[in-house]
């Protein structure tokens, strides 16, 4: 087993066998004891990290004078933490499972920062891998959660991942190790202790060597996801660009891909769009524009030829005021930098994100807020006024974005900017501007 720890290791560049520090995560269970024997006959400078959750009384105390006394005699440096697990997981809404790791992970990783360690090994193995991969397959999951659980993930490396079970425990057998057996290891209240024992012993009598086939599925799986990644990556690299928060993504470019919405729902995972929800925008592609779809986050509608990802909360700016010599003004994703010019010599910008105005002919307070039914204004480059509705659909403004078109108004009650896409005529510099008001949305 030694050595095939140490492959593993060096295949999968887990650390330095004799540079790095390591902290050992141990439970005192069989397999925890397993990893730290195995990296001590290694010589792999340790520290033991023990977790104390609070929920099996007596026998939770015994686990950590157990433990304690197993980094003695490994001469290791120890570190344990007591946790209030039930309590942070009423606080957070979450299961008690889900609390107490969420709690051991940042403790983990608060000792390893703090002291210095290179990363934290952690004595996962072949047959939770495979158990892993069975509860993502029941509950519904992508690529990602086909292969199981990796090697390695930012600080935390799992050594004992190619070691099956039986391996593990002939392993205690011969080297006369002691454990801490933890009860809750066989309550069927927890789904992996039913798929455990009801569902693996099944699947075993049909493959013997099912956790290994598993393990080789997962390999195959993981170089999958790798290929799909690079491939979402390129697509996204020519159908996808960010601008002022707003994600747009080409249909045309997206419609040519290869599994489409698998590909689309890749692209869309950071904005929390669930899978069937990708396969109805998918469908509406050739769709009229204006079709709407939610994720808890964000909204995507389909605009004419692209499709555009706000946030939800977009339509919540109100209004605000900039007062004479202000420089900046921050609001709800909204920053506006105004710098006063003379007007000679000034250059006009060409950027829609930059309004050069007629200092001059603003009255102050100016005001920033949304555009309302019955505005109107100037554009420059046209004749006459305006309604600002039809100025949006000219511009073909997508449905979700008009929710967040902001305007610069003068203390007088006059349109001088439409921000971000036109300013006024009746602000304009001209050859009579003494001073520029140059506001530019950063």
């Amino acid at each position: 087993m030694l050595d095939q720890v140490r492959q593993f290791i060096d295949d999968n560049d887990l650390f330095s066998l004799t540079a790095d520090t390591i902290l050992v995560a141990v439970s005192g269970g069989q397999d925890s004891v397993v990893l730290l024997d195995v990296l001590h006959r290694l010589g792999v400078p340790l520290a033991v990290a023990h977790c104390h959750f609070g929920l099996r009384g007596d026998e939770a105390d015994a686990d950590e004078q157990f433990v304690r006394k197993l980094a003695k005699q490994y001469e290791a440096p120890y570190f344990a933490e007591f946790f209030q697990t039930k309590t942070f997981a009423q606080q957070e809404g979450i299961s008690t499972q889900m609390a107490a790791r969420a709690l051991r992970y940042a403790w983990f990783e608060q000792v390893r920062q703090r002291e210095g360690y290179a990363c934290i090994a952690t004595a996962h193995h072949q047959r939770d891998a495979a158990e892993t991969m069975l509860l993502n397959l029941t509950h519904g999951t992508g690529l990602a959660g086909l292969h199981g659980i990796p090697a390695k993930s930012g600080y935390v490396v799992r050594p004992l991942l190619p070691i099956d079970k039986p391996a593990l425990f002939d392993y205690l057998v011969e080297n006369r190790l002691i454990w801490r057996e933890d009860a809750s290891n066989d309550s069927p209240v927890y789904q992996r202790n039913r798929l455990r024992q009801e569902v693996l012993p099944v699947l075993r009598d049909i493959n013997p060597n099912l956790d290994q086939t598993l393990q080789i599925t997962a390999e195959r799986v993981g170089g999958a996801e790798e290929i799909v990644r690079r491939y979402v990556q390129d697509t996204a690299a020519e159908a996808q660009h960010t601008e002022n928060e707003v994600t747009y993504l080409r249909i045309d470019t997206l419609r040519k891909t290869a599994a489409t919405a698998l590909v689309l729902h890749e692209l869309l995972r950071p904005f929390g769009f669930s899978y069937l929800v990708v396969k109805d925008i998918v469908a509406a592609f050739g769709a009229e524009p204006g079709r709407q779809f939610d994720s808890p986050t964000h909204r995507l509608v389909k605009d004419r030829e692209q499709l555009v990802i706000t946030r939800r909360n977009l339509g919540n700016f109100g209004t605000q005021q900039i007062a004479a010599g202000q420089e900046t003004l921050k609001i709800d994703g909204l920053h506006l930098r105004l710098v006063l010019h003379e007007a000679e010599d000034f250059a006009l910008p060409r950027a829609k994100n930059q309004a050069a105005l007629d200092a001059d002919k603003l009255k102050f307070p100016l005001v920033v807020r949304r555009w309302q039914e019955g505005d109107w204004f100037m554009p420059i480059g046209m004749k006459g006024k305006k309604k600002l509705s039809d100025f949006l659909i000219d511009q073909k403004i997508p449905l979700n974005l008009k929710d967040d078109v902001r305007v610069l108004v003068s203390g007088d009650g006059k349109i001088a900017w439409v921000i971000g896409l036109r300013p006024d005529d009746r602000f304009k510099v001209t050859e009579e501007t003494q001073s520029v008001l140059a506001v530019q949305r950063m």
